[in-house]
């Protein structure tokens, strides 16, 4: 595509978005809805048409390379972002459910299920600042090294056992005797067959001949296919020759992956020469009109001076720099409403301490009301959350239609900067550089006037009052810096040589193949929960866990998540998604796991020492991920006696302490993921984990999708005589993890070489799975059940029986009338 192409995907995306804007800030206030389903269906249309518009912003940011508009786009994209996470918290809140089913809302707006996919932006990590890469880089650094010096050291110091020993010398003693054994037989055959074929009659010469030389043709040709093979593989191993499974690609994708590189290229060009244009015009215009701008503003000033003078007789009080200094004058106000309005803003101060009680003691009525206040808000009506984005978006989207809706461009075909629009931007900065000064100058003159013409001597000016905080307030405690000396690269060198900072596997978020929940809709319209999809997870962890930690403005705007379980049975993919988010956002992986944090930074003093270390680490090179893996273990209502030497509970205590000090602006998430949370105390468990994501078993879908990618991933071939719905029929309960193993032990080189000949079929990976054993339903619902008792669940169970009591009384209700 081209980028007039990208230009008009960016005019659809705001198209919408104005639409969206003036349906959530209209000129009249929504009145409350009573009824919880149709709010309910207008959260979550506006939901969907929000990720509409984020999908289109990624795109045209991500592929348009004018470095003004992608400035603009990049401003909307993470306003938009914001506001599809606060729309999803309040989903979360009126639905009392992690994942939604929103069929009819796709259907009306002819829209089909992959259009809810959360795409995941390019900048996150392919435009961090400069800062953030050298910090990664040193992390690299450290991982290699330490990861070089464990592979010398394990070879060094590894000591060969006798047991190993014996093994090796009967290996190689068989293997010298088979030798001569296969020598003895080779030289009892040859003889043989020379004695009988001497005792053969002359005639008999020609057809001995014949077959000589049969044999030594199709021999040869064996051999060579042998050579060919050989050398081949030996080729691949050198780097020399593709590996067949990564076949060369399409033309059409070359040239789409040319395409995409010569847009990065131009995107970093253009900006470089952006860049050194800001430099160049800011410079030029404070020599050229820094005078003219000082000039105005004086003469403004003084204007303002002696029409003050005039209207009230004496002259004003300058604004102080916390009151925004002369900025407040060349507002488009009167003299006598600016004197009233700095008059007011001291009246509002002085009234602010005097109604600071009473607005206490109502705060505390209200407490003490209790638990009608449910009810109340039921009947007065549902509205929507205050918004930190909608203000933001607002003036993104009148600034976009002042400058580009309507811009001409058919003579900048090259998308380079406008040269206008920069000396826009750069007089705004010139112009606050020469009011501070400014300010300062007339402060004086307005003093020698006061002097002069009023006789008033030059007093201190009275600044805004400081509010006092309450005596019987607690002040919060600043954490102790225990490392004070130390440097960066000193603690992240002593985290890996202790196994706590480690590095992220290759795994991303497309990785985890699954298919959607069709049914979910159809499940909740007859009150049946339905178990979430391999996908919805998907869709919810790209939600709360990469986007706030990919951008830092949505990170300290939107609804606050510090920590997120992840519960399933073993293989469903839960350490894998943890690696995934790590990737896709160039966060730094920290492991607190129990088997990790075993007999390391003993007592006390050294728990302190580490959780500190970890923490400060990971907010200097944020964003950052703390994984606990077994996270069910440090809420343990009672430790095994085998796992009584790991110590699984010494965080329990402290590690929540560290979690409530974490800010919005920290990009710092805790994740935890246990396949057996029934073993651990719930209430601890709840209050430690704000998001609890229960992760299924794959459906009947997601195992056939999962079979056939993972099938053709290893360099298997997806034929007729592999009946893939019958695999998928059979491994009902089977998990990804289970399946990447049976696949590649079945789709081994020499399998992939024989394809031709033996096609793979369902019956060469029923025998593998006999070794593994599958997730019972029984063990789905007891993690369902578990899930039940959690907050979330609690109060969707108790909305689904409130549901059912109104059902029951409106019944009632008709069969009185009718009596």
């Amino acid at each position: 595509m081209s980028q007039s192409s990208y230009n008009q995907v960016w005019k659809d995306a705001m198209s919408e978005l104005s639409s969206l804007l003036a349906e959530e800030l209209p000129p009249v206030p929504i009145p409350p809805q009573r009824d919880r389903v149709v709010f309910f269906q207008r959260l979550a249309t506006l939901y969907v048409r929000y990720v509409q518009v984020f999908r289109q912003l990624e795109e045209a940011h991500n592929m348009l390379v004018h470095p003004q508009k992608r400035r603009l786009i990049l401003l909307l994209l993470k306003g938009v972002m914001g506001r599809v996470l606060e729309l999803k918290y309040e989903m979360v809140e009126k639905e009392f459910s992690e994942y939604h089913y929103v069929d009819d809302i796709l259907h009306a707006l002819k829209l089909t299920p992959p259009a809810l996919e959360i795409p995941i932006p390019y900048f996150f990590v392919g435009e961090r600042s400069k800062e953030t890469e050298e910090r990664k880089t040193m992390v690299l650094d450290v991982l290699n090294l330490a990861d070089g010096s464990k592979d010398l050291d394990t070879s060094m110091d590894k000591v060969m056992t006798e047991a190993e020993a014996i093994k090796i010398i009967q290996m190689v003693e068989r293997a010298w005797q088979g030798r001569i054994r296969a020598k003895l037989n080779k030289d009892v055959r040859f003889s043989n067959f020379d004695r009988r074929h001497r005792a053969k009659s002359a005639g008999s010469a020609f057809n001995e001949l014949a077959a000589i030389r049969i044999q030594k043709i199709w021999k040869g040709y064996l051999q060579r296919k042998k050579t060919k093979i050989a050398r081949d593989e030996e080729m691949i191993f050198l780097g020399m020759v593709m590996d067949p499974k990564y076949q060369t690609p399409l033309q059409a994708e070359i040239d789409a992956q040319a395409i995409d590189t010569s847009i990065r290229v131009r995107q970093k060009k253009h900006e470089e020469v952006y860049l050194n244009a800001i430099d160049a015009i800011l410079k030029q215009i404070r020599e050229l009109e820094w005078n003219d701008m000082a000039k105005t503003m004086k003469n403004q000033i003084r204007q303002w001076f002696y029409e003050c003078r005039n209207t009230t007789g004496l002259f004003p009080d300058y604004p102080t720099v916390e009151e925004g200094g002369s900025a407040i004058i060349f507002a488009e106000k009167t003299p006598q409403q600016l004197v009233e309005e700095i008059a007011l803003q001291e009246e509002e101060a002085a009234s602010k301490s005097k109604a600071k009680g009473k607005d206490d003691k109502k705060a505390k009525d209200k407490k003490d009301k209790g638990k009608g206040k449910g009810a109340e808000d039921d009947d007065e009506g549902l509205t929507m959350m205050p918004s930190a984005f909608l203000s933001e978006l607002e003036v993104a989207n009148k600034r976009y239609e002042e400058v580009w809706k309507t811009r001409n461009e058919s003579e900048n075909f090259t998308q380079i900067h406008e040269v206008e629009l920069i000396k826009e931007e750069m007089r705004k900065i010139v112009e606050e550089e020469v009011r501070l000064q400014v300010d300062e100058e007339m402060r004086e003159e307005l003093a020698e006037l006061k002097l002069a013409v009023d006789k008033e001597k030059p007093g201190k000016q009275k600044g805004p009052k400081k509010k006092k905080g309450s005596k019987g307030g607690k002040k919060k405690k600043k954490e102790k810096d225990l490392t004070p000396d130390r440097t960066l690269e000193s603690l992240c060198e002593e985290l890996v040589q202790q196994g706590l900072l480690k590095r992220a596997k290759n795994f991303r978020m497309q990785d985890f193949l699954g298919d959607y929940n069709y049914l979910g809709t159809t499940l909740r319209q007859n009150d049946i929960e339905p178990m979430p999809s391999l996908l919805d997870v998907r869709q919810v962890l790209s939600l709360y866990g990469i986007l706030p930690l990919g951008a830092p403005e949505v990170h300290e705007k939107a609804p606050l998540i510090k920590s997120i379980l992840l519960v399933g049975p073993a293989g469903v993919g839960k350490s894998m998604l943890v690696h995934a988010i790590c990737q896709e956002t160039g966060a730094t992986m920290f492991d607190l796991s129990p088997y990790s944090t075993a007999g390391k930074y003993p007592g006390k003093p050294g728990l302190a020492m580490m959780l500190h270390m970890v923490f400060k680490v990971a907010r200097l090179l944020q964003p950052s991920v703390i994984w606990i893996q077994d996270a069910e273990k440090m809420f343990y209502k009672k430790v095994p006696k085998d796992e009584e030497q790991l110590e699984p509970r010494r965080l329990k205590k402290d590690l929540p302490k560290c979690l409530k000090l974490i800010k919005p602006e920290d990009r710092v998430l805790i994740i935890g993921t246990t396949k057996g949370p029934q073993n651990s105390d719930l209430k601890s468990m709840c209050k430690m984990y704000g998001k609890i994501i229960l992760i299924p078993r794959p459906d009947y879908g997601s195992r056939y999708i999962l079979w056939e990618k993972l099938i053709k991933k290893q360099g298997g071939k997806i034929t007729n005589a592999l009946d893939l719905t019958s695999l998928t029929k059979v491994t009902d309960g089977y998990t990804p993890g289970q399946m990447v193993q049976v696949i590649s032990s079945v789709v081994t080189k020499d399998r992939i070489n024989d394809l031709t000949k033996h096609p793979l079929t369902a019956d060469d990976f029923i025998v593998p799975l006999g070794k593994f054993e599958p997730v019972l339903q029984k063990e789905e619902e007891a993690l369902k059940s578990w899930y039940a008792k959690t907050p979330l669940g609690k109060r969707r169970i108790k909305a689904a029986a409130e549901k059912e009591d109104a059902l029951l009384k409106a019944k009632d209700a008709k069969t009185k009338k009718k009596k």
